[in-house]
């Protein structure tokens, strides 16, 4: 493995059980490109957001992603990212940044977030 690959790095919700499960599930998925993947909980990360540019808040409605060039991508293009690195969720990925799909999705998602965040009393 080449160790100077830069790595993508997803802050997630490591209080959240499904985002934790849908985390176990990609690195299962991802296999050995799962190795260029590294998993940040922000849980109590307020001050590393921020330095990040992440509005703490936003990084607990939306998954953000580091991409190997540094760039934060967050909701839709976070999960196209993540996606496309696995070759079987490559479709997938495809399938989700087609325009109508894509905003119909991400409504979706958002309500899912904030239920979450509200049933757990953290929004």
């Amino acid at each position: 493995m080449n160790q100077d690959k830069p790595k993508i790095i997803v802050y997630y919700d490591g209080a959240c059980p499904k985002c934790v499960k849908d985390r176990r599930t990609y690195e299962k998925l991802a296999g050995k490109a799962g190795a260029y993947v590294c998993w940040t909980d922000i849980t109590g990360q307020e001050t590393l957001l921020c330095e990040l540019g992440i509005d703490p808040h936003k990084a607990l409605t939306e998954l953000h992603v580091q991409n190997e060039e540094r760039q934060i991508l967050s909701e839709m293009d976070a999960y196209i990212l993540l996606m496309s690195k696995v070759p079987l969720l490559k479709p997938l990925a495809w399938l989700i940044g087609l325009p109508l799909i894509r905003p119909l999705l991400a409504k979706i998602y958002h309500w899912q977030v904030s239920r979450r965040l509200r049933l757990s009393g953290r929004l």
